[in-house]
Parts: structure tokens; sequence; C-alpha cells
């Protein structure tokens, strides 16, 4: 990567700055109707902010061994467990593919019992308490509202990755079924078949895409979610590298690597060709450059290429690298001195018209920095694995 600062002295810096963001947090408290204020911000709250920045430190303790991004992730858990917990829902789920993470590597963890305990209640509760849409799909509950109907597409990442991973963890393969599930009925109702990108939402009740809006970071996590979740596949069967024949045995994998890909020729088209950076409305040249997204977007992909699947004979896959490592570069050049991803909009809620998510507020988030962490690191794997090819 060229940049003047090493891979591992950026990554210190965003997890600086991951760990201490509290710059104007007053304004982005979460107010619940029960009086609990909810921290999106700091690293002391529960939300889907820190279930993404989690699962950032642990690729980082992945790749890297190194000690303290673990310690972080089960300072974390204990600390929010001993004040309580929180409620239940779809975003509040997400860090917990960390934890089971950590399981699955430590095996000998002195708190593993604990830590199962905690896998296991929550994902009964993704199973059998999860408020459920027509068709079995997970609701988009969150703590302000039930979102009755509704499907959004950072569901796969948020509760649906968590599932998968702690059913091969705990070996109950329905749960890997229920995922298995869980992405395909996204795909049909929230992938855009005339773009190959995705809408941000899905409603029963109307039955409409609301706004109808190919917004920047809902798109990422689908980047991001479809090679995670056949990576794990792959990692439960013991494989390191895709396999055609996979695809040939199995639908699922040859219908979500189909999707993947339509979505990475249209990323390629939309990219901003001075920075790197995608907008936030994707479709939208007028619409701000964002940064988070663009890190999810850089992570996925080069994820998806290191584990070979877009294999080296298909023509696509330079134009896919090349888009990856300009989005990469993007992205290094948005985190400031302080270690802040700058371009990070807010967590955003569903948007019943376009100028919604042109409005969305700037500011640092824990997953603007996560997803920083993320592309970093998933640069910094592809580089290791293409020195040791070269070296065979």
């Amino acid at each position: 990567m060229p940049q003047q600062e090493s891979s591992e002295e950026l990554v210190a810096k965003l997890i600086y700055k991951l760990l201490n963001n509290d710059q104007g947090a007053d304004q982005f408290l979460l107010t619940l109707s029960d009086g609990r204020v909810i921290d999106t911000k700091g690293w002391n709250g529960w939300e889907w902010t820190h279930g993404v920045a989690l699962f950032g430190l642990w690729e980082h303790h992945s790749l890297s061994l190194d000690p303290s991004s673990l310690e972080i992730i089960t300072d974390w858990f204990e600390d929010r467990m001993a004040q309580g917990g929180t409620t239940k829902n779809i975003n509040t789920m997400a860090p917990f593919l960390a934890l089971a993470c950590v399981v699955e590597k430590y095996p000998d963890h002195p708190n593993r019992v604990k830590y199962v305990g905690w896998l296991d209640e929550w994902a009964e509760w993704a199973m059998n308490g999860l408020a459920r849409t027509e068709e079995g799909g997970f609701q988009h509950v969150t703590y302000v509202s039930d979102h009755d109907q509704q499907l959004w597409d950072d569901t796969l990442v948020m509760t649906v990755l968590p599932l998968a991973k702690i059913g091969i963890v705990l070996n109950r393969p329905h749960y890997l079924e229920e995922a298995r599930y869980q992405f395909l009925l996204h795909v049909r109702y929230l992938s855009d078949t005339r773009t190959g990108l995705w809408f941000h939402g899905w409603n029963f009740n109307g039955r409409h895409n609301f706004a109808k809006a190919l917004w920047a970071r809902g798109n990422c996590w689908i980047t991001l979610a479809i090679p995670m979740f056949l990576g794990m596949m792959m990692a439960a069967r013991g494989e390191t590298r895709w396999s055609a024949k996979w695809e040939e045995e199995d639908g699922l994998s040859r219908t979500l690597v189909s999707t993947l890909l339509c979505q990475l020729d249209k990323l390629c088209e939309v990219q901003d060709a001075s920075t790197g950076l995608f907008h936030t409305l994707l479709d939208d040249p007028g619409s701000y450059l964002e940064s988070s997204a663009t890190a999810g977007f850089a992570a996925g992909a080069l994820l998806a290429l290191r584990l070979d699947m877009v294999p080296a004979s298909d023509p696509r896959r330079g134009k896919y690298e090349n888009m990856a490592r300009k989005a990469l570069s993007g992205v290094v050049s948005m985190i400031a001195e302080d270690g802040e991803l700058r371009q990070t909009s807010f967590g955003t809620a569903m948007g019943h018209d376009l100028d919604f998510y042109r409005k969305i507020p700037i500011t640092p988030m824990p997953y603007g920095q996560a997803l920083a962490l993320f592309a970093i690191v998933q640069g910094m794997a592809s580089e290791r694995s293409s020195s040791s090819s070269s070296s065979l």
C-alpha cells in the first residue's frame, strides 16, 4: 500500500481513536423511551457500532496475534455484561460474531464456559425469539422500533453472520440452515436486478423498497457479508481457497458469488476516479463522498479476491483488484493524525426519500474506525498471501 506510515502504525491510530471517541458525543446519544441512554459513539455502549468494531479488532488479532486487540474484545464483553447486558435486537446481536471467533480459536480460554453460555442464549433468541416478517425473514428490530415487516440489508452482518458462526462453533447445523435461508430471502427482496447494487430496505407492508436508495454503507455490508459467510463455510471444511466445485454442488454458493460479482461490476463503474471513494448514494455523484462504505467495499473485495472467489482466469479480477486498491488508498488518505476516519456518516435509519441520505451528518464513529481497520488488515493479509504464493 502506498503510504508514508506503515499498516501497523495506521492500525494503532485507528484503534486509539476507536477507544477515545468522545468528540461531540452528547449530540449523538440515543435516548430510549424507558429512560436508558445508549452511547453509539463512545466505547462503553452496546450497539451494532460496537459489534462491527469488535470484529475489526478480531480480524487484526487473527492476522497479527496482537494480544491487545483480543484483550479489548474480552474486556468489552466483561464490562458490558457486568453492567447487566442489554435489550436483544438485530443490532445488539452484532458483537457476538467476534465472541464466537474467540471461542473457536481459543478452546482453552479460561472464560470459555461463560462465553459459550452467552453465545447459546443470544443465538437461541435469534432463532426463536426474534420477530419474523412474512416468509420468515429476520425483522429489523432495533432499540427504537420493531420496524414491522421490514428487511434491511445490514441484518445480514448484524445478526445472520453471528448466528452462522455460532452454529459452526457450537455444532448446530440448523443455525447454518437458517442463515442460508436469510441470505436467499434478502437477495430476493433487496438486490436491484437493474444495477446489481442493493436497496437499503424492503417493507412487506405495502411491498416496496422505501426510497429505493442505493445507499453506500448498506451496500458495503453486502460486499462484506457474502465473502465472510462463504469464508466461514470454507474454514469449517478446513479449506483456505474457494473452489468452483463448491458452486456446482451448492446452489446457494453459486447464487451468492454471482450476486457479489454483479455488485462489484457496478461498483467499478461508480467509484470516484480522483479519490477512490464512493458517494453516499452510489448512483448520485452529487451526494457526498463517504469513507466507511469505501472501507467496507475495499475490505469485502480484497477478502473475496484473497479467497479466490474470483479466479485468476476470470478477466474481471484485474478490475476488481484495481477498484479495491484505489478504495483502500482513498481510505488511508482519510485517516487523520489523531486516527479519525474522516468523512464517516452517522448511523442511518431507513429513508423515505433520497434527500434523507444526502443530509446524514458526518462524524467519527466506531464502525468507521473498524471498517478502515478491516480494510487495512485485508490489505495486509492479501500482501502476505501474494508473498507466500510467489515464494512457492
